[in-house]
């Protein structure tokens, strides 16, 4: 979910925002699923699992290949629309569901066995903490929360001039979502990948990867 280009942001909706991030580009993420999901996901038993802002699908789709029945959310219906397209021309149209709608006041419909949530970050402001929250209300004993962030903002990226906006650790964003003693981290940590920036720059980003267990 995240964004490089802030300029318009304070004058949008969230929808609106990212509708338009959408709509402007014929596709906005690689298609691959984040490394940081397969490397956590590969070793669980599949199950039933929710990805919030789940942008094109990627991640969603990857694991309706790994035989999961998957919920992917995300606030722009044009995402919604590619990602629905590009699980029916994998032939996962049944197992990889996309809804379009607000993560503030959408409810869902649990239990689940993963949640997954990679880089929701914004430049239209959302309550990014209590919607991870409320979604780990809906985790079922014995399932995990995935959260994949940016522990430090992409050189390239508005988000690195913005004052306000924080970047937690792993061990912080957990401590910060309050999920009580039934929860427990699996994973915890920060990794550097290569990227390229969207005028072709090069840079190091810094990930936080968290795994949480509810027992």
């Amino acid at each position: 979910m995240t964004d490089h280009r802030h300029d318009d942001a304070a004058d949008r909706s969230p929808r609106q925002f990212w509708e338009h991030r959408y709509r402007d580009e014929q596709r906005v993420w690689s298609g691959r699923p984040n490394p940081a999901v397969v490397e956590a996901v590969s070793p669980l038993p599949p199950g039933k699992a929710l990805d919030l802002a789940c942008g094109e699908g990627a991640d969603a789709i990857w694991l309706a290949g790994r035989g999961w029945t998957v919920t992917g959310v995300d606030i722009a219906s044009t995402a919604v629309d590619r990602a629905r397209r590009a699980a029916e021309d994998r032939g996962q149209g049944d197992v990889a569901r996309f809804v379009a709608a607000d993560l503030t006041d959408w409810e869902p419909a649990g239990p689940y066995d993963l949640v997954t949530a990679s880089f929701l970050h914004s430049p239209v402001e959302v309550p990014r903490t209590a919607i991870l929250r409320r979604a780990a209300e809906h985790i079922r004993v014995g399932g995990h929360l995935l959260v994949v962030s940016h522990a430090a903002p992409p050189p390239w990226s508005g988000l690195a001039r913005q004052p306000g906006h924080r970047f937690p650790g792993p061990e912080q964003e957990f401590a910060e979502l309050e999920l009580g003693p039934a929860w427990r981290i699996v994973t915890a940590r920060t990794s550097s990948r290569p990227a390229t920036g969207p005028s072709g720059e090069s840079a190091e980003l810094l990930d936080g990867v968290l795994l949480a267990q509810r027992h």
